[in-house]
């Protein structure tokens, strides 16, 4: 009797709610990877511009990594450091910098800093096309966050046009 009227709450339960049921594939968009190159390359070229040696990586909207590049006599830890910001910022859908403002000792989201790979530190910014996340970009060498966010969001805005497809 009682497994019947379990049997019955779950049928009921189940045509209760038919707006739950998910598509059984996703489409999504992603960079190209010559999309992705262009978006390192003008991060890079920014950052040379302003006499800044770094390392940019580019990953997908998952965190994978697609390019990396390190100019000449960029420290060799700009190359964790840069794809870590990439991957924390594509993760955690926003800027690092932004992250790092949410995240200070004492505040309830300090704990993420914590959490392996992540890197909050300035210069992860995500790139969007058409409202949809597509990507993350990292920039590590610069002498701030700050200048390697700008390096970031000058890659972004050199591609800006390719991204709207």
């Amino acid at each position: 009797m009682l497994a019947r009227s379990l049997l019955a709450a779950t049928a009921l339960l189940m045509l209760a709610h038919p707006a739950m049921a998910q598509e059984p594939l996703a489409t999504y968009k992603s960079l190209s990877p010559e999309l992705a190159l262009d978006l390192a390359r003008a991060s890079l070229g920014e950052c040379r511009s302003r006499g800044y040696q770094v390392a940019v990586a580019v990953v997908d909207r998952f965190g994978g990594t697609q390019v990396i590049l390190r100019d000449r006599f960029a420290g060799a830890h700009t190359v964790s450091t840069a794809s870590g910001k990439a991957w924390t910022a594509a993760t955690f859908r926003t800027s690092t910098t932004e992250l790092n403002a949410v995240s200070q000792p004492g505040m309830m989201q300090a704990g993420i800093r914590n959490l392996p790979g992540t890197v909050i530190i300035g210069g992860g910014l995500i790139v969007e096309a058409g409202g949809s996340l597509v990507g993350a970009v990292g920039v590590s060498g610069a002498p701030g966050g700050d200048a390697d966010e700008a390096c970031a969001r000058a890659g972004i805005n050199a591609i800006r046009d390719k991204l709207e497809f």
